[in-house]
């Protein structure tokens, strides 16, 4: 009896809620389209990248089970976050995001690139801002908010969702767009299925690539900066980048916030 109440006890102290996971479940949102953060099986839902290294480590160091919350776009992961149906968010840093939720330090950076025509006369980012240019990007992605916010000469097109990539080559192809604004790793995979396109060999903005909490939970992110800390020190963030197939994908440095 008495080793039975030990273990009815340490199966209860390991279910325990925490200040992290307050419903004794981890529960974490984040963008189900994007491969920075994860892939989701089609078939069997299965979630694989740094995102679902990240909570299954996070979850083991608070002896709690986790969720894996797939959601379709940045306003989507805020809401999940501010609700608490979801107990932290997976979002790249960009200011007006930071008045919703709060952001943990980057665990890594994410370069973000033009994809054009392969016969572009478009070379470098900064030969895109120009009269007749047409510039797509996907509403609300960090990509989209940039080049709204930054280009002058060229047109913007907002799109609703992001294209598949044989769609996206061909608005290129097309010349419905002159170029395309998404992170690089969505650009080299879309540049590999076709000659005709290639990606800009400079990045037009590098983001951080962080975990989100509600506004105010302050032991909360303190915990999240401690556990980035560690992930990007230790080496776990860099293999879990480069097992996802990310290698151009950097870790974020130390003094990065």
């Amino acid at each position: 009896m008495k080793l039975f109440l030990i273990v009815l006890a340490l199966m209860s102290a390991l279910a325990a809620p925490t200040d992290l996971a307050p419903t004794g479940t981890l529960r974490a949102s984040f963008l189900a389209t994007n491969p920075v953060q994860g892939r989701v099986d089609t078939r069997t839902g299965e979630v694989t990248g740094p995102v679902a290294d990240l909570v299954r480590e996070l979850a083991a160091r608070h002896k709690v089970p986790y969720k894996l919350m797939p959601v379709p776009d940045a306003a989507a992961v805020i809401e999940t976050v501010r609700s608490g149906s979801a107990d932290i968010g997976f979002l790249a840093y960009e200011a007006a995001r930071a008045a919703q939720v709060d952001f943990s330090t980057p665990y890594a950076l994410m370069g973000n690139a033009y994809l054009v025509r392969a016969d572009s006369p478009i070379a470098r980012s900064a030969d895109v801002d120009r009269a007749g240019i047409t510039v797509a990007a996907v509403k609300g992605q960090s990509q989209e908010i940039f080049v709204s916010a930054n280009l002058k000469n060229a047109r913007i097109q907002v799109m609703s969702d992001m294209p598949a990539n044989d769609a996206l080559v061909a608005m290129l192809i097309d010349r419905r767009i002159d170029a395309f604004a998404a992170n690089r790793q969505r650009m080299t995979e879309a540049a590999r299925t076709s000659p005709q396109v290639r990606v800009l060999t400079d990045d037009f903005f590098v983001v951080g690539q962080a975990l989100v909490v509600p506004k105010g939970s302050r032991a909360r992110l303190e915990e999240l900066n401690r556990f980035v800390a560690d992930v990007r020190r230790s080496g776990f963030m860099r293999a879990s980048l480069d097992r996802a197939g990310l290698g151009i994908i950097q870790v974020a440095p130390a003094d990065a916030h």
